[in-house]
């Protein structure tokens, strides 16, 4: 059987502390994007991963994927499976590409082989593979919080709206992100300021990696202020970054971009 993840941005991200167990707990918002990686299981002999499309760095015998397999076949008779993974969601861009992969592979291998799990059960295990791999379960708009994995359903409707997503030929590690990042508990009530009209994001929704990124990338600040000169009426890194996205009230193509990054034309509508 074959499943397509798709990615997500983040809209606003405050970091607020540091939590006695060594993660931070944060506020965000997430959104799902149409831009999609390919997952496919097939029983097999043995179990092995198969990846393809954009290269996946570090040891494919320690992919998330494969950790996701062994995590449900603890509990559950599973038979040796190849997953195979074309991969097309940038890597290390603040779009959860990697997190996306393991919730999918959660619910396809819960239908290939009828495990009866329920949207709360797959929760769960996601939440023991990633901070914001049970956003995917659900896969809908939510404010964030926690460690990035306790929801609340937000009124967030970007349809109107076509985003351009710029991914530079820089890889931002989550360690380099919050090595640099300095907490606010107080944050900026991006509760309140997401439910006001887009055009207001700019002076009320903010990422806190940015700062301490775009100081080591200043290339990375420079295709966010870029975006704002294209006419964006909001534009963020997505995460703990590199990839940056603008809304565009109307069709853009940036052409200047083509040689030197990734770009990204991504459909919003509700449609597809």
């Amino acid at each position: 059987m074959v499943t397509f993840a798709n990615a997500k941005i983040n809209i606003g991200l405050q970091v607020l502390n540091r939590r006695d167990d060594g993660y931070h707990n944060l506020e965000t918002v997430f959104y799902p994007l149409k831009i999609y990686d390919v997952l496919e299981v097939v029983e097999a002999a043995e179990t092995r991963f198969v990846p393809s499309g954009l290269p996946i760095p570090g040891d494919s015998h320690d992919n998330l994927c494969l950790k996701t397999y062994h995590l449900l076949r603890a509990a559950y008779d599973l038979p040796p499976v190849t997953i195979y993974l074309h991969k097309t969601i940038p890597i290390g861009a603040g779009l959860g590409g990697g997190s996306a992969d393991a919730a999918f592979l959660l619910k396809l291998l819960n239908s290939t082989f009828g495990l009866g799990l329920e949207e709360p059960q797959l929760i769960t295990y996601a939440r023991q593979l990633g901070a914001d791999c049970a956003f995917f379960i659900r896969n809908t708009p939510v404010l964030a919080t926690g460690i990035g994995d306790v929801f609340e359903d937000v009124n967030v409707d970007l349809s109107a709206y076509q985003l351009v997503l710029v991914k530079p030929n820089v890889h931002v590690s989550t360690g380099e992100a919050y090595g640099t990042v300095i907490p606010n508990p107080e944050g900026k009530q991006l509760a309140s300021a997401i439910t006001r009209p887009v055009e207001t994001w700019r002076d009320t929704i903010a990422n806190d990696f940015e700062p301490g990124i775009f100081a080591a990338h200043p290339e990375i600040r420079a295709l966010k202020m870029l975006l704002y000169e294209k006419g964006a009426v909001f534009a963020a890194m997505s995460g703990s970054g590199s990839a940056v996205y603008g809304l565009f009230n109307e069709s853009v193509r940036l052409q200047e971009l083509s040689s030197s990054c990734d770009v990204l034309y991504v459909d919003l509508s509700k449609a597809g």
